[in-house]
């Protein structure tokens, strides 16, 4: 399903281990790029529901976009949220790896969970992902990571404040 948010919970866990060398904005405005062509197909009935934009080539050239105007966007939210300003810019380094993070996350967990999906297009048409794991194991797998990396980063957090 488009824009679905348990791709976030990976995302939450990456942020906690890696804290400010990982932007989870850009990652989060890289899923809602990743399901544009789902929900244009879903929209229109027309075209491959998980074509292009789910290959890691394709997943790659959403990636560059998704850092290029995610920094960018990332930095105005944090501003109009009023995050501390030692955080308000994202390096570049940060949100191409934020970016990249997320569209091969996004495609490795929908190979999996989708049949329609050819990660390794033009290369391979197959799926060999497909059912690696049942869709019940792979939904709790992104909760609980989010669970997990929501713990985590609020203590690495709390444990900063009082050095």
């Amino acid at each position: 399903m488009p824009f679905t948010p348990i791709h976030m919970g990976p995302g939450i866990l990456v942020k906690a281990i890696l804290q400010g060398s990982f932007s989870l904005l850009v990652f989060g405005w890289t899923q809602i790029l990743m399901d544009i062509q789902p929900l244009l197909v879903m929209l229109t009935g027309e075209g491959h529901l998980h074509g292009f934009s789910h290959t890691y080539i394709g997943g790659s050239l959403i990636a560059v976009f998704a850092a290029l105007t995610g920094k960018y966007l990332a930095e105005l939210g944090l501003k109009i949220l009023r995050i501390d300003k030692q955080r308000l810019t994202i390096l570049w380094p940060v949100a191409f790896l934020s970016a990249f993070i997320g569209s091969v996350s996004h495609v490795l967990l929908d190979s999996i969970m989708h049949t329609d999906v050819e990660p390794f297009y033009p290369i391979s048409l197959g799926n060999h992902f497909y059912g690696l794991v049942s869709v019940a194991v792979l939904h709790k797998f992104c909760l609980y990571s989010g669970l997990i990396g929501t713990a985590i980063y609020y203590v690495v957090s709390w444990r900063a404040s009082k050095t």
